[in-house]
C-alpha cells in the first residue's frame, strides 16, 4: 500500500521517514520529495509498505503524531487521477480574456 505523509518537518529525511513506519512492518520504500530548484523538503513524502494490515495499523497510529515538533497527516495515497483539480486561474483577473 502506498501511504501519504504530510506536514513534515524539513530536517526529515528519506531514513527518517522508513524508520518511523519500520515497527509497523517491511517498508518497501520511503521518499521525502523534494523541490526541483530549490533541493529543500517540501514536508511531504510517500512510504511503500508491502502488508495492507501492517499499512492500516501505521496509518492509524501515526496519523496526527507529532514527530520533530509538527503534527504528521497520514492516510493511504490517492492516484492524481482520484483528485480533484486545481483551478490556479480563479479569482485572477490578469489572466481572463488575456488573448
Amino acid at each position: 500500500m502506498n501511504i501519504y505523509v504530510s506536514n513534515l518537518s524539513f530536517n526529515v529525511q528519506d531514513e527518517d521517514l522508513r524508520e518511523f513506519f519500520t515497527p509497523y512492518g517491511e517498508v518497501s520504500s520511503a521518499k521525502i520529495i523534494n523541490d526541483r530548484e530549490s533541493g529543500r523538503s517540501r514536508g511531504f513524502g510517500f512510504v511503500e509498505m508491502s502488508d495492507d494490515e501492517a499499512s492500516q495499523k501505521a496509518i492509524t497510529e501515526l496519523n496526527e503524531a507529532t514527530i520533530d515538533g509538527r503534527t504528521i497527516k497520514v492516510m493511504e495515497a490517492k492516484p492524481k487521477e482520484d483528485r480533484p483539480a486545481r483551478n490556479f486561474n480563479s479569482g485572477n483577473s490578469y489572466n481572463k480574456n488575456r488573448y
